[in-house]
């Protein structure tokens, strides 16, 4: 915080980043220190799993703080890190609360209708049994953030690592955009939720427009 009082986004972690980013990395502990049995129950109850349950309701949020792997977490909480900072700077802490977790139960919902129209297609095909699909991360909250950070920032400059290129943030979330939709169509029943990173981006976007027609933010 500087001296007026206010949060400066290239010196300081606002405080939803900074609780979220504790939140992650301690359920993430939690899944590590659980005896294999209860860690199973932990995985089966918070997961986004599918066929959905009564407890899919509670999944939309309990997921985006569950990941797979060190380097799971490790990849998303530097991109929350990263962008987190200066959206929560942007919108205010209440409004970038409200923002992540939509997008992360959003990107659910759309990996749900993803995984039922695997599942239709194989029935259709003549399997008989129907896969389980779990999805867990924060992957579609942060692509949310990423889209957000090219709405509200278009002309910045982002540096990739692989390539080592920079680009303007609108063309790197247009780019990130079109890799995952490729990603997602090519790779059916791979590990890595592409169409949830899309649905993350939809309802960024969405409630974005919103938030600008209603005066409520501004941005180019």
């Amino acid at each position: 915080m500087n001296n007026n009082g206010y949060y400066s986004p290239a010196v300081n972690i606002p405080p939803v980043v900074k609780n979220l980013l504790i939140a992650n990395v301690l359920v993430f502990l939690t899944q590590q220190l659980l005896p294999r049995g209860l860690e199973a129950w932990f995985y089966e109850t918070f997961a986004l799993s599918f066929p959905v349950k009564l407890t899919t309701a509670v999944q939309l949020l309990s997921y985006m703080f569950m990941h797979a792997n060190l380097g799971h977490l490790f990849f998303n909480m530097v991109a929350l890190w990263m962008f987190g900072r200066v959206i929560e700077y942007d919108l205010g802490s209440k409004r970038f609360l409200l923002y992540y977790l939509i997008c992360g139960v959003g990107a659910g919902i759309i990996q749900l209708g993803v995984n039922y129209a695997e599942v239709a297609s194989l029935l259709a095909e003549g399997y008989r049994s129907i896969p389980r699909f779990t999805t867990v991360g924060a992957s579609g909250a942060v692509f949310g953030l990423l889209l957000a950070y090219g709405m509200l920032h278009p002309n910045n400059i982002v540096m990739l690592l692989f390539p080592p290129i920079s680009l303007k943030a609108k063309w790197f979330v247009v780019l990130y955009g079109v890799l995952e939709l490729f990603g997602g169509v090519a790779s059916t029943g791979s590990n890595v939720a592409h169409f949830a990173h899309l649905g993350g981006m939809i309802f960024g976007f969405l409630l974005l427009r919103e938030w600008k027609k209603k005066g409520k933010i501004w941005f180019p």
